[in-house]
């Protein structure tokens, strides 16, 4: 109920930063202040959106999604544009192989994408990230990829554990992001994986069904709440 009623003046926030920073194009420091706090809102809603989604997996309830051909890279080549425009100085490669279409939630994959390149810049020692989405026959395998320093076994144990700090911890600090990411692929019907040694650095690897099938106890009340 909260996260819902933050919605309201959080949204009121954003539109008006968004005018003042249109009005204010002529004058670089008012224009630097209205894009601080339309970026500071766009993340509040980012972690309201994320709090809403642990409470609904939490409540027993699955991620809706709303599933339409998707074509991977392109949803990967897009997020990556947007994630480089906070962190300029990352170095990202976008790769594909094959055949990396499907029937997917576009939105929520890209949330995916999003938390797990961040998470592997965030945590990278500054050194390059590949995202990776490969034709697997019927399924699409997708890895992001650094070669900072690995993740500790026992942190490796709760990587994927809602408010877990330190090296867990999501894109948006309040240790979401693994937990959410993780959550949206297990609605598509795939699995998550985590791969990290000095050797060989940190990999986070998604398989996805091509087709994944809406869960049986999704009722139509609960994505109109979810919505």
């Amino acid at each position: 109920i909260l996260s819902h009623d933050l919605r309201s003046p959080l949204g009121a926030i954003t539109v008006n930063a968004a005018l003042l920073a249109r009005a204010a194009e002529g004058d670089q420091r008012q224009a630097r202040i209205a894009a601080r706090i339309l970026n500071s809102a766009q993340r509040m809603e980012r972690m309201i959106a994320d709090l809403l989604d642990l409470t609904r997996t939490r409540l027993g309830g699955v991620i809706p999604l709303k599933a339409v051909p998707i074509d991977l890279r392109r949803v990967c080549e897009e997020v990556v544009l947007e994630v480089k425009a906070s962190y300029p100085d990352a170095l990202v490669h976008v790769e594909s192989h094959g055949d990396v279409t499907g029937k997917w939630d576009g939105d929520r994959l890209a949330q995916v994408v999003s938390n797990l390149t961040i998470n592997a810049i965030q945590h990278g020692a500054n050194t390059p990230v590949t995202v990776l989405a490969v034709d697997a026959d019927e399924q699409v395998r997708l890895s992001v990829h650094n070669h900072g320093d690995p993740i500790p076994l026992h942190a490796q144990a709760t990587i994927f554990e809602p408010l877990t700090r330190g090296r867990s911890d999501g894109a948006h600090n309040i240790g979401l992001g693994l937990f959410i990411a993780r959550a949206v692929v297990v609605a598509h019907g795939g699995d998550i994986h985590l791969r990290s040694t000095a050797e060989s650095g940190t990999t986070f690897e998604i398989t996805l069904p091509r087709e994944p099938t809406m869960p049986a106890e999704l009722t139509r009340a609960e994505l109109s709440m979810a919505e």
